[in-house]
């Protein structure tokens, strides 16, 4: 059997995907797979920019100090400076290599103010379109040196003694392939399309999440799930997202009637972490208020706002009103698989990058404009660690395409019963009953494995938003707390000193409460 094989595989084709392809594919062969176009990624809908303390003004020590108080303290500090403290060399180096960011008239790079930043530091790219900027950046420079394979879906990890040596795709024409590698690169994303309203990609709904529990890797904090403020919000249907820099630029959260709802929330008003906003504004929709971003004090808001103002316009909302219809969705996942400082996962040959990683930067709620720059810091300390190690041997064994004679008896949820589930019981405010009953719903579709899916990939899919949800609704049972973008109806006032508890399949396998 004809077994292919590469130095490296990445699984995603987002930023943090394209960082690590760029720097290592200069003395690897790398191959890239993704399970839809390369240009599905939360990467590319990224409006808001890069926060990265590059202004005389400001000081890692003060970008720290702000991603440690917006993360409620359950930050891992280590992790934090590392992001903080690099990520203004890594920045200049991509300047350097020619990515360009918007400037004043001056010439100087223009930063921007976000949300619980105590100064302005976020570099941004086309106005509201820094995400796609660096993904079609860094795709030009990788043209012909990486492989990227699209329309292929990843349904699992090859584990062969103790190690991960590849994985298994399905291509367009369900034909099931196994790819070996010296080293596996998890950069799928996260899980925003479990929930009804997110600001995510379609395609993103914790297909990493699910291969690396079921290969026995640790996951970490999956109960913390951002959701950000402000998504467009028409006809009960979320098309995008309205980004954090249009509140840095003075916009003010109202009711239909003009009313401030964050004054008297947050010393920060409109700029308050976003795990604050978010419960306000869905304080006000549970009352039954209509909540608007108020940008009539924005000057020129379609220039400066040009892909905000273009998505507005395909969904019939006009700009020049004043008002842009918000409600909150699901928007990053703070957890995810744990890794260290190299990003290599409790599975040795795996790392993980990107949102479907743990690096403990978040703590418990994200940072503004955090998520790009954790992104490029870590993908390039992972090359760098790659590079630095001799090519260890791969084990490759055959593995058989074991289709079942029989048709398979279960009967999954779909995808619209699962968002709906989450978004009522696992979302911005949650109990123990119901995330009691999210838990025992899903508990039984947990063994299953694609095979007995038949490799059909829309089950597969489904299989994985499943895992994902039974993860995230199972941890957050367990924290009886409230922290960040974890909120317990039942312990809003609680404020214990957790540690970032890890999730293994022996901890959770058995998550039901009687």
């Amino acid at each position: 059997m004809f077994m292919p094989k590469s130095d490296v595989v990445i699984i995603g084709s987002g930023l943090a995907a394209l960082v690590a392809a760029n720097r290592l594919c200069m003395e690897k062969n790398v191959i890239i797979f993704t399970k839809s176009s390369k240009y599905n990624s939360n990467s590319m809908l990224a409006q808001g920019g890069v926060a990265a303390a590059i202004s005389s003004d400001d000081d890692w020590s003060t970008h720290f100090n702000d991603t440690i108080l917006a993360g409620c303290g359950h930050n891992l500090e280590s992790a934090v400076k590392a992001l903080v403290q690099e990520g203004p060399r890594y920045m200049e180096e991509l300047i350097q290599q020619g990515m360009q960011f918007d400037k004043d008239e001056a010439g100087r790079i223009k930063l921007g103010q976000e949300g619980a930043h105590s100064i302005r530091r976020i570099l941004h790219a086309g106005g509201d379109a820094t995400g796609k900027a660096l993904v079609q950046f860094l795709l030009k420079k990788l043209c012909n040196k990486v492989q990227i394979i699209e329309h292929e879906l990843a349904i699992d990890l090859i584990v062969n003694d103790g190690s991960c040596v590849g994985v298994q795709t399905l291509d367009e024409h369900s034909q099931l392939t196994s790819y070996y590698a010296n080293h596996v690169i998890l950069a799928t994303g996260g899980c925003g399309g479990l929930y009804e309203h997110s600001s995510n990609d379609h395609s993103i709904v914790g297909d990493g999440y699910a291969m690396a529990y079921r290969a026995g890797a640790d996951l970490i904090d999956m109960e913390f799930i951002q959701f950000h403020p402000t998504l467009l919000y028409v006809n009960g249907h979320c098309p995008g997202l309205i980004s954090e820099a249009v509140r840095g630029e003075g916009a003010t959260l109202v009711t239909k009637n003009g009313r401030k709802i964050m004054e008297g929330q947050h010393p920060l008003l409109d700029l308050a972490p976003r795990d604050v906003v978010a419960r306000v504004i869905f304080e006000e929709v549970k009352k039954g208020e209509s909540i608007f971003l108020d940008i009539t004090m924005i000057e020129n808001f379609s220039s400066h706002f040009p892909t905000i103002t273009s998505l507005c316009k395909r969904n019939g909302i006009s700009p020049s009103d004043g008002k842009i219809p918000v409600v909150p969705g699901a928007h990053f996942m703070m957890g995810g698989i744990k890794v260290d400082s190299y990003s290599q996962s409790t599975i040795p040959g795996l790392f993980a990058i990107g949102e479907v990683a743990c690096t403990g930067v978040h703590g418990a709620n994200r940072l503004a404009s955090n998520s790009l720059l954790e992104g490029i810091v870590f993908s390039n300390l992972m090359a760098d660690f790659i590079l630095s190690q001799a090519t260890r041997p791969v084990s490759q064994k055959a593995l058989r395409d074991e289709r079942p004679t029989v048709q398979s008896k279960n009967q999954l949820p779909t995808k619209e019963e699962i968002k709906e589930m989450m978004m009522k019981s696992v979302g911005i405010v949650r109990s123990k009953r119901e995330l009691e009953e999210v838990v025992m719903v899903l508990e039984p579709y947990i063994q299953l494995k694609p095979k007995e899916l038949h490799f059909n990939k829309e089950k597969i899919c489904l299989l994985n938003m499943i895992t994902t949800a039974w993860l995230i609704a199972s941890s957050a049972l367990h924290r009886e707390e409230s922290r960040g973008g974890h909120y317990r109806a039942d312990f809003p006032d609680v404020n214990k000193v957790w540690d970032h508890r890890t999730i293994t399949r022996n901890a959770l396998e058995h998550a039901v409460v009687n």
